[in-house]
């Protein structure tokens, strides 16, 4: 199999592409970002450019399979709507397009988002939870859902969306995005750091991470059969805040003394509310989580409490 993924050198993308190479399935992988990921090896070919230009999305469609990450996020794409459109809506619309005609639809796996379901969730959040984005990044990710499963009920293309919950733990992500505080808190920990979150203890969100929801990824591309229903929501952990500290503290000793907490309203409705999660379609499909904190921290720090360096800037 030739597998394309775009944005290969980002934070998710590279972790994919790096365990695309190691699997045996894979034949060529092709590995597309507006700069070259850091990965090498016999089955690599690196296309670096933007996917508006018709060449790098040719080099994407060409392959029997596509995992889709590339996009304009939350903040950026509502500050720059005419360029979210762009690479949100219209890129993916055309790589659809140019994949039909294969004598076997090819595999289109679409990175979407749990932004679809809009801030008004239902408890617990199930298979059948209605999608109501109120963002522009939701409602470019709902656009493109929607069109997938269109194509792919036409006998298109194979296509399927994942809807993954907080990726953790991104390293070096700028502190005036709203969702970095979760990442830093991970960071905050191994580092010896003191760390103020603007959510409650009792706070609750959905984590997963980035270990896992590559392997997720990977498996939507190269597993046989998808199964009837092509909107997926990841499985994750239902993350209470107070909790994941005292994780936290458990691998790093001193963690939950160095954690304080003063809650913001907006920060709390955006990321502190959410239900219970229940994926019972993606789970059966294979599809797995962490499978408790513990794990959780583990994957997202997979070095050890050796590393910690107590005077580094946060």
């Amino acid at each position: 199999m030739r597998l394309a993924v775009t944005g290969a050198a980002g934070f998710l993308g590279h972790d994919v592409a790096r365990r695309a190479l190691a699997a045996p399935q894979v034949t060529e992988l092709i590995a597309i970002d507006r700069a070259a990921p850091a990965l090498s090896g016999p089955k690599l070919r690196v296309v670096t450019g933007d996917l508006r230009d018709a060449a790098v999305q040719s080099a994407a469609t060409e392959a029997d399979a596509v995992i889709h990450l590339a996009a304009v996020l939350g903040g950026a794409a509502e500050q720059d709507p005419a360029l979210a459109r762009e690479i949100n809506i219209d890129v993916p619309l055309r790589m659809i397009e140019a994949m039909r005609g294969a004598a076997r639809p090819k595999r289109f796996v679409f990175a979407s988002s749990i932004a679809v379901l809009g801030p008004e969730m239902p408890d617990p959040v199930t298979d059948t939870a209605p999608c109501d984005p109120v963002m522009l990044y939701g409602a470019h990710k709902a656009m493109i859902e929607t069109a997938l499963a269109q194509a792919t009920r036409r006998g298109w293309i194979d296509g399927v969306s994942l809807r993954p919950s907080g990726i953790v733990a991104r390293d070096g992500l700028d502190a005036g995005l709203k969702s970095a505080f979760m990442s830093r808190l991970f960071f905050a920990a191994q580092r010896a750091k003191p760390i103020t979150l603007p959510v409650p203890p009792e706070a609750r969100t959905w984590m997963a991470s980035a270990t896992i929801t590559a392997e997720n990824f990977l498996r939507a591309a190269l597993m046989p059969d998808l199964g009837p229903l092509r909107s997926l929501t990841l499985p994750a952990l239902a993350v209470r805040f107070d909790a994941l500290v005292a994780a936290l503290d458990a691998a790093f000793p001193g963690t939950a003394a160095r954690v304080s907490f003063a809650p913001d309203l907006e920060t709390t409705q955006l990321f502190g509310q959410f239900p219970a999660l229940e994926t019972t379609a993606a789970t059966a499909a294979g599809f797995a989580r962490d499978a408790d904190l513990a794990a959780l921290v583990r994957a997202a720090l997979p070095a050890t409490a050796d590393t910690r360096q107590p005077e580094e800037t946060p």
